[in-house]
Protein backbone atom coordinates (compact mmCIF):
# COMPACT_ATOMS: atom_id res chain seq x y z
CA UNK A 1 0.00 0.00 0.00
CA UNK A 2 2.85 2.38 0.81
CA UNK A 3 4.41 1.85 -2.62
CA UNK A 4 1.14 2.59 -4.38
CA UNK A 5 0.63 5.74 -2.32
CA UNK A 6 4.21 6.85 -3.06
CA UNK A 7 3.75 6.46 -6.82
CA UNK A 8 0.34 8.14 -6.74
CA UNK A 9 1.66 11.15 -4.80
CA UNK A 10 4.69 11.46 -7.12
CA UNK A 11 2.40 11.58 -10.15
CA UNK A 12 0.00 14.07 -8.57
CA UNK A 13 2.94 16.21 -7.43
CA UNK A 14 4.42 16.21 -10.91
CA UNK A 15 1.13 17.29 -12.45
CA UNK A 16 0.72 20.05 -9.86
CA UNK A 17 4.19 21.35 -10.77
CA UNK A 18 3.03 21.87 -14.36
CA UNK A 19 -0.02 23.83 -13.22
CA UNK A 20 2.03 25.86 -10.74
CA UNK A 21 4.52 26.92 -13.41
CA UNK A 22 1.73 27.83 -15.82
CA UNK A 23 -0.01 29.96 -13.18
CA UNK A 24 3.29 31.61 -12.20
CA UNK A 25 3.98 32.41 -15.87
CA UNK A 26 0.53 33.95 -16.23
CA UNK A 27 0.99 35.99 -13.06
CA UNK A 28 4.48 37.25 -13.91
CA UNK A 29 4.30 37.62 -17.71
CA UNK A 30 0.65 37.96 -18.81
CA UNK A 31 1.46 39.66 -22.12
CA UNK A 32 4.01 37.00 -23.01
CA UNK A 33 1.57 34.21 -22.17
CA UNK A 34 -1.06 35.90 -24.33
CA UNK A 35 1.41 36.08 -27.23
CA UNK A 36 2.30 32.43 -26.67
CA UNK A 37 -1.39 31.60 -26.75
CA UNK A 38 -1.67 33.26 -30.14
CA UNK A 39 1.23 31.16 -31.43
CA UNK A 40 -0.80 27.98 -30.86
CA UNK A 41 -3.00 28.85 -33.85
CA UNK A 42 -0.33 27.02 -35.88
CA UNK A 43 0.57 23.92 -33.84
CA UNK A 44 2.44 22.19 -36.67
CA UNK A 45 4.72 25.16 -37.11
CA UNK A 46 5.41 25.13 -33.37
CA UNK A 47 6.08 21.39 -33.43
CA UNK A 48 8.70 21.53 -36.18
CA UNK A 49 10.25 24.76 -34.96
CA UNK A 50 10.37 23.44 -31.41
CA UNK A 51 12.10 20.25 -32.51
CA UNK A 52 14.59 22.29 -34.53
CA UNK A 53 15.28 24.58 -31.55
CA UNK A 54 15.35 21.99 -28.76
CA UNK A 55 17.29 19.23 -30.50
CA UNK A 56 20.61 21.14 -30.73
CA UNK A 57 20.35 22.32 -27.11
CA UNK A 58 19.60 18.83 -25.85
CA UNK A 59 22.36 17.31 -28.02
CA UNK A 60 24.81 19.86 -26.64
CA UNK A 61 23.68 19.06 -23.09
CA UNK A 62 24.15 15.34 -23.75
CA UNK A 63 27.59 16.02 -25.19
CA UNK A 64 28.54 17.99 -22.10
CA UNK A 65 27.62 15.09 -19.83
CA UNK A 66 29.86 12.73 -21.83
CA UNK A 67 32.95 14.77 -20.87
CA UNK A 68 32.80 13.65 -17.19
CA UNK A 69 33.68 17.15 -16.05
CA UNK A 70 31.68 18.65 -13.17
CA UNK A 71 31.64 22.07 -14.83
CA UNK A 72 30.29 20.56 -18.05
CA UNK A 73 27.61 18.73 -16.04
CA UNK A 74 26.50 22.10 -14.67
CA UNK A 75 26.42 23.49 -18.23
CA UNK A 76 24.34 20.48 -19.29
CA UNK A 77 21.87 21.06 -16.44
CA UNK A 78 21.68 24.73 -17.37
CA UNK A 79 20.89 23.89 -21.01
CA UNK A 80 18.29 21.34 -19.96
CA UNK A 81 16.79 23.92 -17.58
CA UNK A 82 16.51 26.45 -20.39
CA UNK A 83 14.53 23.98 -22.49
CA UNK A 84 12.28 22.80 -19.65
CA UNK A 85 11.56 26.19 -18.08
CA UNK A 86 11.15 27.83 -21.47
CA UNK A 87 8.80 25.04 -22.48
CA UNK A 88 6.78 25.44 -19.30
CA UNK A 89 6.54 29.22 -19.69
CA UNK A 90 5.52 29.00 -23.34
CA UNK A 91 3.06 26.16 -22.82
CA UNK A 92 1.18 28.38 -20.37
CA UNK A 93 -0.24 29.90 -23.55
CA UNK A 94 -1.50 26.46 -24.56
CA UNK A 95 -3.13 26.00 -21.16
CA UNK A 96 -4.70 29.45 -21.51
CA UNK A 97 -5.96 28.59 -24.99
CA UNK A 98 -7.63 25.43 -23.67
CA UNK A 99 -9.07 27.35 -20.72
CA UNK A 100 -10.49 30.02 -23.04
CA UNK A 101 -12.40 27.26 -24.79
CA UNK A 102 -14.03 26.46 -21.45
CA UNK A 103 -15.49 29.90 -20.61
CA UNK A 104 -16.82 30.87 -17.22
CA UNK A 105 -18.66 34.00 -16.06
CA UNK A 106 -15.88 34.88 -13.60
CA UNK A 107 -13.15 34.97 -16.28
CA UNK A 108 -13.35 38.74 -16.64
CA UNK A 109 -12.75 39.32 -12.94
CA UNK A 110 -10.13 36.57 -12.59
CA UNK A 111 -8.40 35.94 -15.94
CA UNK A 112 -5.90 33.52 -14.38
CA UNK A 113 -8.72 31.00 -13.99
CA UNK A 114 -8.48 30.29 -17.73
CA UNK A 115 -4.94 29.02 -17.20
CA UNK A 116 -6.01 27.00 -14.17
CA UNK A 117 -8.92 25.35 -16.00
CA UNK A 118 -6.94 24.73 -19.17
CA UNK A 119 -3.91 23.53 -17.23
CA UNK A 120 -6.02 21.11 -15.23
CA UNK A 121 -7.51 19.63 -18.39
CA UNK A 122 -4.10 19.50 -20.10
CA UNK A 123 -2.39 17.76 -17.19
CA UNK A 124 -5.23 15.24 -17.00
CA UNK A 125 -4.48 14.34 -20.61
CA UNK A 126 -0.90 13.57 -19.52
CA UNK A 127 -2.29 10.62 -17.52
CA UNK A 128 -3.07 8.60 -20.64
CA UNK A 129 -0.51 5.78 -20.67
CA UNK A 130 2.39 6.14 -23.11
CA UNK A 131 0.71 8.71 -25.38
CA UNK A 132 0.19 11.15 -22.54
CA UNK A 133 3.27 10.26 -20.54
CA UNK A 134 5.79 10.46 -23.34
CA UNK A 135 4.02 11.95 -26.33
CA UNK A 136 1.76 14.73 -25.16
CA UNK A 137 3.82 15.96 -22.21
CA UNK A 138 7.01 16.20 -24.27
CA UNK A 139 5.11 17.71 -27.21
CA UNK A 140 3.71 20.36 -24.87
CA UNK A 141 7.19 21.30 -23.64
CA UNK A 142 8.70 21.35 -27.15
CA UNK A 143 5.93 23.48 -28.63
CA UNK A 144 5.93 25.64 -25.51
CA UNK A 145 9.61 26.40 -26.04
CA UNK A 146 8.97 27.40 -29.65
CA UNK A 147 5.90 29.45 -28.64
CA UNK A 148 8.00 31.31 -26.08
CA UNK A 149 10.76 32.04 -28.58
CA UNK A 150 8.24 33.29 -31.17
CA UNK A 151 6.38 35.34 -28.54
CA UNK A 152 9.58 37.02 -27.37
CA UNK A 153 10.56 37.72 -30.99
CA UNK A 154 7.11 39.19 -31.64
CA UNK A 155 7.37 41.36 -28.52
CA UNK A 156 10.76 42.67 -29.63
CA UNK A 157 9.40 43.47 -33.08
CA UNK A 158 6.49 45.32 -31.48
CA UNK A 159 8.92 47.37 -29.39
CA UNK A 160 11.10 48.15 -32.42
CA UNK A 161 8.12 49.21 -34.52
CA UNK A 162 6.89 51.65 -31.88
CA UNK A 163 6.70 55.16 -33.28
CA UNK A 164 9.57 57.40 -32.34
CA UNK A 165 8.91 59.69 -29.43
CA UNK A 166 8.93 63.36 -30.36
CA UNK A 167 12.03 65.13 -29.18
CA UNK A 168 11.19 67.73 -26.59
CA UNK A 169 13.43 70.73 -26.63
CA UNK A 170 14.16 72.45 -23.36
CA UNK A 171 12.72 75.95 -23.10
CA UNK A 172 15.02 78.72 -24.25
CA UNK A 173 16.53 80.80 -21.47
CA UNK A 174 16.48 84.50 -22.25
CA UNK A 175 19.92 86.08 -22.39
CA UNK A 176 20.75 88.47 -19.58
CA UNK A 177 21.24 92.02 -20.76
Amino acid sequence: MADILKIFLLIVGGLLIFIAFWLASEALFPALVERSRDQYRRPWKLTFAGLAMCAPLLALALGCTKLNNPLMNIVALFLLGIVVFGGLAGSAGFAKRIGAGLPSPIDEAQPWRRVLRGGTVLTLTFLLPFIGWLGLSIWTLVTGFAALVFAVREARKANLVMPAQPKIEPPAIPAAA
